[in-house]
């Protein structure tokens, strides 16, 4: 088999990680995160979407004397230590988010002006474009990477309930149950996650850092290691914005292991409105012997333009995936709890058989594919790496226990019975409990037929750039390899 993590095209960087773990869901997150920072010797870097100094990063859980709200935290942290370098790097249209919706703007100003905790607001992007990957880099020797944001309505326990008084908006609103996913990685890999943040840093202030040199093992106390001395990927889109070129690196990977796949795709994403990405499994879907493919989604996006926009694309693309799913082998599905209420996803995770595994910022839409900044990581395991090829399907089995509300052994056991995802979620799925549910398909009306799949909301390139496709997105290498 040949790999598909090659630099300068599906991915940025491959580098070593001495650990690494998945993380699923914000309640372990933020504990965790928090925990790393409170180690940090010299460097905390957080380079995001959006991030609300009020949340909880422990709700109910006073262990110890730090506190438990995200700016109170790093400001108890800089006032601990005085070596310590806090630098948070904020998409700047999320400045207005973060005024709109009430929250206080003494962090806000203080740190944009303060020598320690400094609070930069990330522009260098085209128009309308937004700054999407989420980094957290301690000390250059630990870095989580993935879909995950420290803001409002994240928080939530694996086991989403239908009622948590702890899933409570700053404000006190209830909030709904939310599933999403990030990494934790150390060593190189870590340190070369620190030299993206610096750069997407310099991109956004023009000050150039140097890397941090620390003695520090920040990993978090209570994770558990998953994959030992594995290589990591690390993959990118930017786009073309004054001296930066365009990146489209998680495109190249998406479509590569698309196409590679022999079994199953296992996808978890927001959004499913890439046509890009529809077409490369409607390619899959007609072949004989193509792999089952399963996305989760969300049962419907988030907000009025996103729902007319996204969901507009997505019944569209359902249509076709369906028209090519000749042979039965494509589901489109979205999770409940205990109480049939639908979950959100915001998960953006691609699992291709037991052998690649891919986490990030990255949603299967149009923006993430080349026209906001996105980071994901993958891990590969090679042809003759069970360890690490037994993990990857422990992950996805985990992921879909999680949905299905059961154990990963029972999905484990349901694979090695049928030989089939699909049958596997069949034969666990209820319908009077937690699962899956399809997502519902409609016809759409001529208004949202002009809106579906168009570039106001989910463009794919910034303007007047074309789309250059690599030997990778046209097909042309690791077919089926």
């Amino acid at each position: 088999m040949t790999t598909l993590l090659v630099e300068g095209e599906t991915c940025w960087r491959v580098r070593q990680a001495d650990r690494a773990s998945v993380i699923i869901d914000a309640a372990d997150f933020f504990r965790y995160a928090r925990d790393a920072m409170m180690r940090a010797q010299k460097s905390i870097f957080m380079i995001g979407w959006d991030f609300d100094t009020r949340i909880d990063l422990v709700p109910g859980e006073d262990e110890d004397e730090a506190p438990e709200k995200l700016g109170k935290f790093l400001n108890w942290l800089a006032d601990q230590r005085s070596e310590l370098d806090i630098r948070i790097l904020k998409w700047d249209i999320g400045l207005i988010n973060s005024i709109t919706r009430g929250e206080t703007p003494f962090y806000i100003l203080s740190w944009m002006f303060s020598k320690q905790v400094r609070l930069k607001l990330d522009g260098a992007h085209p128009p309308m474009s937004a700054h999407h990957m989420k980094l957290l880099v301690i000390d250059d020797r630990v870095a989580f990477c993935g879909g995950i944001d420290m803001t409002i309505g994240r928080w939530d326990t694996r086991d989403h309930l239908a009622h948590d008084k702890r899933r409570r908006s700053p404000m006190g609103f209830s909030q709904g149950p939310w599933h999403d996913a990030t990494t934790c990685v150390s060593g190189p890999a870590a340190a070369m996650l620190g030299e993206l943040a610096r750069v997407r840093w310099e991109h956004a202030t023009h000050e150039k850092l140097e890397p941090v040199e620390a003695t520090s093992d920040p990993w978090p106390r209570e994770l558990e290691v998953e994959f030992r001395d594995i290589e990591i990927g690390i993959a990118r889109t930017l786009p073309e914005y004054e001296d930066q070129r365009q990146v489209c690196e998680i495109e190249a990977m998406k479509l590569a292991m698309i196409r590679s796949a022999k079994k199953w795709l296992y996808i978890e994403s927001q959004y499913f409105a890439s046509r890009t990405i529809a077409e490369a499994i409607a390619e899959r879907l007609r072949e004989p012997d193509g792999p089952e493919v399963v996305i989760i989604n969300p049962e419907g996006a988030d907000g009025w333009l996103e729902a007319k926009a996204m969901d507009t694309a997505r019944i569209r693309l359902m249509k076709l995936a369906r028209e090519a799913d000749v042979h039965d082998r494509f589901r489109l599905l979205y999770p409940v709890n205990d109480a049939r209420k639908p979950i959100y996803v915001h998960a953006k995770i691609m699992i291709m058989d037991d052998r690649v595994l891919k986490l990030g910022s990255a949603n299967l839409n149009n923006r993430s594919m080349g026209y906001d900044t996105e980071c994901d990581v993958i891990i590969e395991a090679k042809p003759d790496d069970d360890a690490t090829a037994a993990q990857i399907m422990a992950e996805r089995n985990d992921l879909l226990a999680e949905h299905l509300g059961c154990k990963p052994a029972d999905i484990a056991a349901e694979m090695e019975k049928h030989g089939s995802l699909i049958r596997a979620i069949d034969s666990l799925n209820r319908q009077d409990r937690r699962g899956l549910v399809a997502v519902p398909i409609r016809e759409l009306t001529a208004d949202e037929e002009l809106l579906a799949e168009s570039d106001l909301a989910d463009p794919e390139r910034p303007s007047g750039v074309r789309n250059r496709m690599t030997g990778y997105m046209r097909g042309k290498r690791y077919r089926h390899a």
